[in-house]
């Protein structure tokens, strides 16, 4: 089964030898390094229960009565659980081999998901839990010269994404350093934003896709993408899964309207929202 690496522990991978390489790498090494950055600052924006309970908290800063509770930690989780479930660790940036590993676009399919977010140039897209840029990168190039931000909540994985950009040129991919509870996206201004296998791991889910919402456009979607908890041969572990109807609960009582959900991908749910236009 294939484990992400955690923030708190080391983790061993079994079942896939590609996979349990590159988390040994994480786990001794540093991570790898993009050529060398010019000697001139990155460019980083600034930071800028019941159905009826749900509708009712997505029209307030406050979540759901009930939302949020707790529960004896797991070796995988918190001890926080988000609308019964619950959250997971999120991965260190010693994880960044998991992510660039070479197996992944025969697992995930990178290149058919990135076609499905149908980018055209000029749209302001935002990569929310970016890690190293793997998927922000070409979403950059996509939208060029429209603007790409690859947010993350730790400097480390931001520095290689901003040195990644600086050597692939891309003036146009901007760096945010956000926390876990604000994307510091600019308010209404974002037409897409992209989840992947991030959302799980949020600490404040409630707070952050809030937040998302206030980012996006009227009309502007999210791609949210996680690994399928309903399919047991997907070889993931099970926080660092979620079901279909789970993300739909938890989007839809932020304030999302669901547009649909796509089956196109392996491993993955590629689940679609939408801020309302006439919504918050």
């Amino acid at each position: 089964m294939l484990e992400r690496s955690t923030a708190r522990r080391p983790v061993a991978i079994a079942t896939h030898a590609i996979a349990c390489a590159a988390l040994a790498l994480a786990a001794c090494a540093p991570p790898p390094t993009p050529a060398p950055a010019p000697s001139a600052s990155p460019s980083r924006a600034p930071a800028s229960e019941s159905p009826t309970n749900a509708a009712a908290a997505a029209t307030t800063s406050a979540p759901p009565l009930g939302a949020y509770g707790e529960c004896d930690p797991t070796p995988d989780g918190i001890g926080r659980t988000y609308f019964g479930r619950e959250i997971a660790h999120f991965m260190s940036h010693a994880g960044i081999p998991w992510l660039e590993r070479d197996s992944r676009e025969s697992e995930e399919r990178t290149s058919a998901l990135l076609d499905a977010l149908r980018l055209r140039p000029g749209m302001c897209v935002a990569d929310i839990g970016a890690g190293s840029g793997r998927l922000t990168v070409p979403m950059a190039r996509r939208v060029a010269p429209g603007t790409a931000y690859g947010t993350d909540i730790q400097p480390e994985m931001l520095a290689f994404l901003e040195a990644r950009a600086r050597t692939e040129g891309l003036s146009n991919l901007k760096g945010i350093l956000g926390d876990t509870q604000d994307v510091h996206l600019p308010e209404s201004g974002v037409d897409l934003v992209l989840l992947v296998d991030a959302y799980h791991e949020f600490d404040h889910p409630w707070e952050m896709s809030r937040s998302i919402l206030r980012a996006l456009r009227p009309g502007g979607r999210v791609a949210l993408v996680e690994f399928r908890a309903e399919d047991p041969e997907v070889p993931i572990k099970g926080l660092h899964k979620m079901t279909e109807a789970q993300c739909r609960r938890e989007f839809e009582a932020a304030g999302f309207r669901w547009v649909r959900t796509d089956a196109q991908l392996p491993w993955q749910h590629l689940v679609w929202f939408e801020r309302p236009a006439d919504g918050p």
